[in-house]
């Protein structure tokens, strides 16, 4: 028998990649559709990649009709919060009209199981902290707007169609497949870790810390840090709960303990044994000043627990992984 087809949606991405990997050791074969807008051909290495955008209606339908998958797990979309606020309308054209076009395509072909790629950023900022999933959501800006949103339509689609869901907020995935195979590798890079090692290794200037008056300890924001492939193990777990017929709803996806900007660039030093050149400059627009998560719900849902989430773990994977063989070949064949 073939192993049953899923169609994992920027599935050459950071996390799109790992979930793809978690999958096909769980026994599934991840169809990666993506338009290697920001992903990797490189990086879909188990399981067939199909190019495509999320937004073009009649390639979607080409790859359900030729893979027949039994659910989708949907990671395309716009990701960068400090962009959201400069180009707002394409955010709500991917992340909203993309996701549209899926959830119609879906219907179409019957396809009953969706486990969606969202975002602690639906939350805004926390009242409590950590936040549970009951945490009212008042997002601050374009991207956080935009995937609640799209939230919102998935839970009507499923009430409408009887089509199963699960929105799954993350925190800040971070870290590297531990056996080194994948990793994080965004071409504009824009995310805290691989940012900081770039600055430690010398490939950029200094690293900028944006904001020191935070109402947090050091001042500087404090931001929930899981393990990328714990993370996507929850979405092979998501699946099962899906297929095996659990009810469709929300879970966060964090440790419930926060690590400030500092707290990252310090842990950084002592795992490389290198300083990384700092500067500080004026806190974002956007910007929350803590995002943690409650994750006691998808402990005991799914029963998953965030393992190798400590922040020494993730940046060691991390650095491993920017520092390795695998990260320079990788480029070279982009």
């Amino acid at each position: 028998m073939h192993a049953r087809a899923v169609l994992v949606t920027g599935g050459a991405g950071y996390i799109g990649s790992h979930v793809c990997k978690a999958l096909a050791e769980a026994g599934w074969t991840p169809v990666a559709y993506d338009n290697l807008s920001n992903g990797h051909a490189w990086a879909v290495r188990w399981g067939p990649l199909e190019k495509g955008d999320i937004r073009d209606r009649d390639r979607l339908r080409a790859v359900v009709a030729t893979h027949r998958p039994d659910a989708v797990l949907h990671f395309a979309g716009r990701i960068e919060v400090g962009e959201s606020l400069k180009a707002p309308l394409e955010f709500y054209d991917v992340n909203v009209s993309g996701t549209l076009t899926l959830l119609d395509v879906m219907v179409e072909a019957g396809i009953q199981a969706l486990v969606f790629s969202s975002t602690a950023a639906t939350y805004g900022v926390l009242e409590s902290t950590p936040a549970p999933e009951t945490h009212p959501c008042d997002p601050i800006n374009p991207y956080g707007r935009s995937k609640l949103v799209a939230e919102r339509m998935i839970a009507d689609v499923g009430a409408a169609t009887g089509m199963g869901w699960t929105s799954l907020r993350y925190f800040n995935a971070a870290g590297a497949d531990p056996q080194g195979a994948i990793g994080e590798a965004h071409r504009n890079e824009t995310h805290l870790i691989p940012l900081a090692i770039e600055a430690a290794l010398g490939e950029r200037g200094v690293f900028s810390v944006f904001g020191r008056d935070y109402p947090t300890p050091d001042g500087s924001c404090i931001r929930d840090f899981i393990h990328v492939s714990y993370l996507a193990q929850a979405h092979v777990l998501a699946l099962k709960r899906l297929l095996d017929g659990g009810a469709s709803t929300t879970f966060n996806l964090g440790t419930g303990l926060g690590a400030s900007v500092l707290d990252v660039l310090c842990c950084l030093e002592t795992v490389a044994g290198v300083p990384v050149p700092t500067e500080y400059r004026e806190s974002r627009a956007g910007d929350p000043p803590a995002l943690v998560g409650d994750p006691s719900r998808a402990k005991t849902a799914l029963s998953w627990t965030p393992c190798r989430s400590d922040l020494t773990s993730i940046i060691a994977d991390a650095w491993r992984w920017h520092t390795g063989d695998m990260f320079s070949r990788s480029f070279a064949a982009v």
